[in-house]
């Protein structure tokens, strides 16, 4: 069906929680930036889920030593929409 969703809950142990010496929020960004990193995701699902906003992820990206996954598709895309709208 078009726009629902379900949802999944995992539950993570108060001791993993602890050792991980991570909060709540800090675990949920960890997980996004992973699963983002691994093409899993994209950065407007990490943003949506995690309540960050773009600059939010891009300064948690550079802090890992992390870009943003642009590649030659994506390039070639925003250029045709350049041309397309006639500013390029």
């Amino acid at each position: 069906m078009i726009g629902s969703f379900s949802a999944m809950s995992v539950i993570i142990p108060d001791d993993i929680l602890r050792a991980s010496n991570l909060t709540e929020d800090e675990l949920k960004l960890e997980i996004a930036i992973l699963l983002y990193q691994q093409g899993k995701i994209s950065s407007g699902k990490v943003r949506a889920w995690t309540g960050i906003t773009v600059i939010e992820f891009q300064h948690e990206l550079a802090k890992r030593g992390l870009y943003i996954n642009y590649d030659v598709e994506d390039f070639q895309s925003d250029v045709r929409t350049l041309q397309s709208m006639g500013l390029l």
